[in-house]
């Protein structure tokens, strides 16, 4: 087996914790703003095929858009095998831009924190046994930074609430508005000698971008399967030489039994 990582690297939705039942009230709430003579009230079936898409979405801009997909009737299957051009299609057919539908998304969560930062905290899970892990590998004093599309700030409130502080230069969430392989760069490069990192991501296709980069060969490369990804991304990951396939259980136990 080889030595434990210098860095572990780790995504924040979808491998540390599960906020679907936020993310999907922060959505309508959102969608409300957006299209405003929606109905107040989300129709009964929309929660529960939100949550089954989820892994289609790769920033938060994009949920209201999901929302908005749905309500138009487009296919769950559709939407899982191609998001990415119904999401063009509806942003230009709407007139959207995304940086104002993430402005709006955001400040959805700032205000919702601001008036009840209980409530919000209270629409979060962490995963079983990972707040233990973190605190375990930190107490190690051995360097985790967390890798995410989330903003900082939000991460960081979540994170405190379970007694984990991480240092400034070790949360990187949407604002450094860089790849998630950029940042891996980065990090490869501060650091002397190069370090071994170890990098987890619920969302196959973000690997599959780090497997691109020639310089980043080195670096580990780990698709949580607890995370918000399918059934066919999990089977795409096994019959990757380049990608290991990772429980939960495993996760939370020493670096000598991760695959």
């Amino acid at each position: 087996m080889s030595n434990p990582p210098t860095i572990l690297a780790l995504d924040f939705d979808g491998v540390i914790c599960d906020g679907l039942i936020e993310y999907f009230q922060t959505t309508w709430r959102s969608y409300c703003q957006i299209w405003p003579k929606a109905d107040r009230l989300p129709p009964d079936e929309i929660a529960p095929l939100f949550y089954q898409l989820r892994p289609a979405i790769e920033t938060g801009w994009e949920m209201p858009v999901l929302v908005r997909s749905l309500l138009l009737g487009t296919n769950p299957e559709i939407i899982l095998q191609d998001w990415p051009a119904i999401c063009s299609q509806i942003v230009t057919a709407e007139g959207l831009d995304p940086t104002d539908v993430a402005a709006i998304v955001d400040r959805v969560r700032d205000e919702w924190i601001a008036d009840n930062l209980t409530d919000w905290l209270s629409l979060h899970r962490f995963y079983p046994g990972v707040i233990d892990r973190l605190q375990t590998y930190l107490a190690s004093h051995q360097q985790l930074v967390i890798i995410t599309t989330k903003e900082e700030r939000f991460v960081r409130s979540l994170l405190q609430e379970q007694g984990i502080q991480l240092p400034e230069d070790c949360v990187f969430g949407k604002n450094v508005k860089r790849p998630k392989h950029q940042i891996l760069r980065e990090l490869l490069g501060k650091i002397t000698p190069t370090p071994t990192i170890w990098f987890v991501e619920d969302r196959l296709k973000t690997l599959e971008s780090v497997q691109k980069q020639l310089d980043l060969t080195g670096v580990k490369l780990y698709l949580a399967d607890w995370g918000y990804n399918t059934p066919s991304d999990r089977a795409a990951a096994n019959n990757n030489s380049g990608i290991e396939l990772l429980s939960l259980s495993t996760f939370c136990q020493d670096f000598s039994l991760w695959p």
